[in-house]
């Protein structure tokens, strides 16, 4: 089956970096953004956020990373995808603390390249769920400027307090990121629904006591979220309701990356 219609508006590149190839999808006009997908691929949902950033004056690129791009969510498809990248992609990394996956690489590479050529003050930047913590790991990039975390769920917060307090980012990076913040004045935001388990409270916290000031953290109540098949999670996509409280959140990201990027 094919699922091009979600993408009927959107032009299709091939973008190479080291040991990767990978499809991504471009549209709109003005700075760059780069909306990295959450499990279980770059579906329609996600794509209506990338139509709403677009329509703010960006250029949004949507990376295709697993998955089919396209294709609806359903509960099969999801544990399909989960499987894929949990257990043969190697350039995941999902059970270690303080280390980021290897296609970070190739999206810090993929930020180069769009920047140059859409200009402005810098990139924005937002992973989702499973690569909810690739943006901070981004900002060893020098063109990111807008990192946005939306529920980070990487480690598996599951049987270890270090996991559950972790982010799939390495010191190093960290250091980096704040040393950037404190010079160029920069911020993130990191998006939750609070019940979640998958973005437990002490990876928030850690979050807080790393960065201070220099992290928004932004939770909401499951009353805020849309019906769906999986409890609160997916708080630009899958959850996201057109008013209310998670239409503020997806309206504060977009004016995030429009004050951040110059749009």
């Amino acid at each position: 089956m094919s699922y091009d219609a979600a993408l009927a508006d959107y032009e299709k590149f091939e973008f190479t970096a080291g040991p990767w190839t990978r499809p991504v999808y471009r549209k709109g006009s003005g700075p760059a953004v780069i909306i990295i997908h959450e499990i279980p691929g770059l579906h329609p949902l996600v794509l209506r956020f990338a139509d709403h950033v677009a329509a703010a004056g960006m250029t949004v690129f949507c990376p295709s990373l697993f998955g089919t791009p396209g294709r609806p969510v359903s509960r099969g498809y999801a544990a399909a995808s989960m499987f894929n990248a949990v257990c043969i992609r190697r350039e995941f990394n999902v059970w270690s603390t303080e280390r980021s996956s290897p296609i970070v690489a190739w999206l810090r590479a993929l930020a180069r390249q769009v920047h140059a050529e859409c200009g402005g003050k810098g990139v924005g930047a937002v992973g989702m769920c499973f690569t909810g913590g690739f943006a901070l790991a981004m900002m060893t990039e020098p063109s990111v400027v807008a990192p946005v975390l939306s529920q980070p769920s990487m480690p598996a917060a599951t049987g270890s307090k270090k996991r559950a307090a972790g982010i799939d980012v390495s010191r190093k990076e960290i250091a980096c990121a704040k040393a950037r913040m404190e010079a160029e004045d920069l911020t993130m935001l990191a998006l939750r629904y609070k019940s979640d388990v998958l973005v437990p409270d002490a990876r928030f916290n850690m979050l807080k006591c790393e960065f201070g000031d220099r992290v928004e953290l932004i939770e909401l109540g499951d009353e805020d979220a849309a019906p769906a098949q999986i409890p609160p999670h997916s708080v630009l996509a899958l959850h996201l309701m057109p008013t209310g409280p998670s239409k503020a959140v997806e309206d504060r990201v977009i004016q995030f990356f429009k004050a951040r990027t110059g749009a």
